[in-house]
């Protein structure tokens, strides 16, 4: 797997939980990202409330300011994109 940049992996954790709620060790797994950098990451995006949490499920899901960023970083993926 090629490097990614960071708004790559963010918008990689984003699309994993676009359609589901999920925890956040299957977050991880889905985005293909180890401990640390999803730590990172993912505390960026909860901590602006692209990502909220479902408390009585400990899931986590897409607020909508979190599909909008998720829409416009798939854009600028595929603007970029060779």
């Amino acid at each position: 797997m090629k490097h990614r940049t960071g708004w790559e992996i963010m918008r990689d954790i984003l699309a994993v939980i676009a359609d589901e709620r999920m925890k956040k060790t299957h977050i991880m797994q889905r985005a293909c990202l180890d401990w640390r950098k999803f730590q990172r990451y993912f505390t960026f995006l909860l901590e602006r409330g692209f990502i909220a949490c479902a408390e009585d499920e400990n899931c986590y899901y897409l607020t909508e300011a979190g599909n909008k960023l998720l829409e416009r970083l798939t854009v600028v993926n595929e603007m970029l994109s060779i």
